[in-house]
């Protein structure tokens, strides 16, 4: 008796010492330092081999360059409203759809839409006509017109929000038109522009894709009062937003500050999705080892109060190491579409300010990822219902 008590003892003491020895090796460093590349890996995009999808056409108005192109997912298909620069310096909205979302097989050989001025009429421009040059006009080329539209559907209707020049003052504004309407290609009838900012030079504001509390959201900077904090204005209606004053700092303007693998922050990429664990939000930023060249972050943000930031990548998603993503302006990867499909997160940039394309992931491993892997002071992040 006193034998088998004591052979139970030692099996006791093995099973502890051995699980001390696991909790050990998995909490080392070598260990932590395998489990960060395991998270870095799942959140890291996969280019489509098809790169880019969409090259400057033959058309004037597209000859130039095609970039930044914002997506739905709709009927089927995968859509497209994408920025155009042509011969003359201007930006345009073209359009492309798939059945995949890798093979645009419907590409429209004129504008979708051309942009207005608040007042009516066509936006002001120059007094002369300006050739395409990266480097006199560094956002894309372009000195005017449309750029880097977002697109959303909410409630039965498409949004479109652009950069558009006003008076040579650079504004964000919105046009929509119906699901059906879009859907049809009747592309005349669009509604707007609804000019949404008021300083001289606001970019890259994103409509949420559903109202929050019973309103639109927009969000128009990630730079909050603090670091965890990004800034969301709301409003009952869209028209009256341009009335309202409310800080919109201008990332140009803001000292660099060092958050997760970034120092300095540039715009937000496409609209929010919303997911289980909160608003997932792609975002452009620098890393201070390669100061010069655009990269894609990624961030969750309360799906209750989503000017506050829950997790952050510890590492870009994305860079600008292919050859399209740097023969034209070097080292750009700019996002402004983003939609999921069959259990995969499509998102769709401009690589170099020249062509269009894509890169995915498996939406579960890489919101996984994003949870347990990223930067932040929350230890966990429930699923959100609000």
């Amino acid at each position: 008796m006193d034998l088998i008590l004591f052979v139970h003892i030692l099996a006791t003491l093995f099973s502890f010492f051995v699980a001390g020895a696991l909790i050990g090796a998995l909490f080392s460093a070598s260990w932590r330092a395998r489990l960060e590349r395991v998270y870095r890996k799942s959140l890291e995009l996969l280019r489509a081999s098809e790169n880019p999808l969409i090259r400057p056409g033959t058309h004037p108005w597209t000859a130039e360059a095609v970039l930044n192109p914002a997506a739905i997912a709709l009927g089927g298909r995968t859509h497209l409203i994408y920025r155009a620069v042509g011969m003359d310096g201007a930006s345009r909205l073209g359009y492309a759809s798939s059945a995949d979302g890798i093979v645009f097989d419907r590409r429209l050989p004129a504008p979708v839409y051309v942009a207005q001025s608040a007042r009516g009429g066509r936006a002001a421009g120059p007094p002369e006509v300006r050739a395409y040059s990266p480097v006199l006009y560094p956002s894309g080329g372009s000195w005017g017109g449309c750029e880097d539209p977002r697109m959303l559907v909410l409630a039965g209707r498409v949004y479109v929000t652009f950069n558009m020049f006003d008076n040579w003052k650079l504004r964000v504004a919105v046009i929509s038109m119906s699901e059906e309407d879009f859907l049809a290609g009747r592309f005349y009838k669009w509604e707007g522009p609804v000019v949404l900012s008021h300083g001289d030079r606001d970019k890259n504001w994103v409509l949420f894709p559903e109202k929050i509390n019973g309103k639109f959201a927009v969000l128009h900077s990630l730079f909050g009062e603090t670091s965890d904090r990004v800034r969301v204005e709301y409003t009952d209606d869209l028209a009256t937003l341009v009335e309202r004053e409310f800080a919109s700092p201008d990332p140009q303007q803001m000292p660099d500050e060092q958050i997760a693998w970034h120092y300095r922050m540039r715009s937000a990429g496409p609209p929010p999705l919303k997911t289980a664990h909160g608003w997932l939000v792609l975002y452009h930023a620098m890393d201070p080892k390669e100061p010069s060249r655009y990269k894609l972050g990624a961030m969750l943000l309360n799906r209750a109060d989503p000017t506050k930031v829950l997790r952050r990548s510890s590492a870009p998603i994305l860079s600008p190491d292919e050859h399209y993503e740097n023969h034209g302006k070097p080292g750009v990867v700019y996002a402004c579409g983003a939609v999921v499909r069959d259990g995969t997160l499509y998102v769709y940039y401009g690589g170099a300010d020249k062509v269009v394309c894509v890169a995915s992931t498996p939406l579960d491993a890489f919101l996984r990822a994003l949870v347990e892997g990223s930067q932040t002071s929350l230890t966990t992040v429930p699923a959100q219902t609000a």
